[in-house]
């Protein structure tokens, strides 16, 4: 349920931009951040939410953020400007971080096998599936029929009900190890993030070489250096760094990233183009839509099969090609693009997207010891926020200036940038599920978990999660597993003294 409202969330925003912008009276860039507020905010704190999830208690962290995202939606209804939505829309992702993370997180600690692990996170992509087709249909009829502040009223009640539901049927569960709170790494992830959309949107106007945009971009290079320093050198950072030395783990977040970033950016120029540059209402534009999201529905538990039965490497190929395929066909949109054409198109947007989740929050979590388990989902999910914001405020600002009739040929140089993305999807898919690579991911998790049972108070755990990854492996988890705690404490002294 907390799936189906954030990703209602997104269609439904996208098809009511034209709305909101008469509405509030907004221009393109404060369309873009009323989209980019809502991304950024959960980018910026889902891998704190996932490591208070740990240590918390998941299902305490989980209602509290249903509960935040309820209030911040009945907060955006109200709002009379578009600076007061952007502000709600922000609240409403504080709320929202504590969901998916958290949520993936218990998912993946009571599927512990890897075949029904990956048949379960094939179920939860086909929600997501299911609310990007609820999205544009119920969205486009809200801003038609009743008024753009409805699509926020609908998340209200599914709130209340997951709130009661989670109490009643959701065992509370927390990491037997779980990370301190990070506040240096929070403060530079949020500085990379927020800088570095700033100055994408806010370049075309007030200029590229402006020293505002470029202080604001030596800003973002400048925390992202710093992020890598300060927490390389934490024994318990916001960001594990020592993932990344996982080839998988790298590449899944890399692809999520791209993948997310030609999903956010053609939801947010095709909504643009369907409902200003042809006229069509927003329950027409949504309607139209309607075949990506079917596609998405129907391919993301064909994906979880994949996943289960052939590894990640095919789906993640596949979904590239596709995406390629899609966004490379809408180099030729012109205002008169036949309605048949569009819709093929859009199938293949979404068959793209229906393979390519599974595989990516398959690899973030199944190479990590379960007292990591949210950090990782997290860090996925950060990466899938990131691409978004990125791609709409980059999206955004290729067309920025151009409306109506003149809309479909400045999108041109959008759908080429979306279409390489997809070209490097394929490319990163493929180099990242080789045998060295999955080598790597052995390391990783051994490393990790030796770490873990060597952090202060939490011998007793070592040998937990030692037999839990053991048992992983027997049951052919990607990896071995690290045996028992005292073996893990072994490799993890050796590591320290290396």
């Amino acid at each position: 349920m907390s799936l189906l409202v954030v990703g209602t969330d997104v269609t439904i925003v996208n098809v009511a931009l034209p709305a909101i912008g008469r509405g509030l009276h907004a221009s393109l860039s404060g369309l873009q951040w009323a989209v980019d507020a809502y991304t950024l905010v959960i980018g910026s704190l889902l891998m704190a939410s996932g490591s208070m999830g740990d240590r918390f208690g998941r299902r305490r962290v989980f209602q509290t953020g249903l509960a935040v995202f309820t209030t911040g939606s009945l907060l955006c209804s109200l709002a009379t400007s578009v600076t007061a939505l952007v502000a709600f829309r922000a609240l409403q992702a504080l709320g929202g971080s504590m969901l998916n993370p958290v949520a993936l997180s218990i998912v993946s600690n009571t599927f512990t096998e890897r075949r029904a692990r990956a048949r379960a996170l094939g179920i939860w992509a086909a929600v997501f599936g299911l609310s990007l087709a609820l999205g544009p249909v119920v969205g486009g009829f809200l801003v038609s029929d009743v008024s753009w502040r409805a699509i926020f009223w609908i998340n209200i009640p599914i709130g209340i009900a997951a709130v009661v539901l989670t109490r009643l049927f959701v065992p509370e569960s927390r990491a037997a190890t779980a990370r301190r709170f990070d506040p240096w790494g929070q403060l530079l992830v949020i500085s990379l993030l927020a800088t570095l959309t700033y100055g994408v949107i806010e370049g075309p106007g007030d200029g590229w070489a402006s020293p505002a945009i470029v202080a604001t971009f030596a800003a973002a290079a400048a925390s992202a250096a710093a992020l890598v320093i300060v927490e390389s050198r934490r024994r318990q950072p916001l960001l594990e760094v020592r993932f990344f030395r996982s080839v998988p783990f790298s590449g899944a977040s890399v692809i999520a990233v791209l993948a997310f970033a030609v999903l956010a950016g053609f939801l947010f120029i095709n909504t643009l183009y369907l409902q200003d540059g042809r006229g069509y209402s927003a329950l027409h534009a949504g309607l139209m839509t309607l075949p990506m999201a079917v596609m998405i529905s129907l391919f993301a538990p064909v994906s979880g099969r994949l996943v289960g039965t052939r590894g990640p490497r095919l789906p993640l190929v596949l979904a590239g090609l596709v995406m390629m395929t899609a966004a490379g066909l809408l180099l030729r949109l012109s205002g008169g693009t036949p309605p048949g054409f569009l819709l093929a198109v859009y199938m293949l947007f979404g068959i793209a997207f229906g393979l390519v989740n599974a595989p990516i929050a398959n690899t973030a979590v199944s190479g990590m010891p379960n007292s990591q388990a949210g950090v990782a989902a997290s860090v996925a999910s950060a990466s899938r926020q990131t691409g978004s914001a990125l791609g709409v405020a980059i999206t955004g600002s290729l067309v920025a200036g151009a409306s109506g009739a003149g809309l479909a040929a400045a999108s041109h140089a959008a759908w080429a940038l979306l279409a390489g993305c997809g070209l490097a999807v394929a490319v990163a898919g493929y180099a990242s599920t080789g045998r060295r690579a999955l080598a790597t991911a052995d390391r990783v998790r051994e490393i990790v978990a030796a770490n873990a049972t060597d952090a202060p108070g939490t011998a007793a755990s070592g040998g937990t999660d030692g037999v839990a990854n053991g048992r992983h492996g027997a049951d052919g988890d990607t990896g071995t597993g690290t045996g028992t705690g005292r073996e893990a404490r072994a490799h993890g002294t050796a590591m320290e003294a290396r």
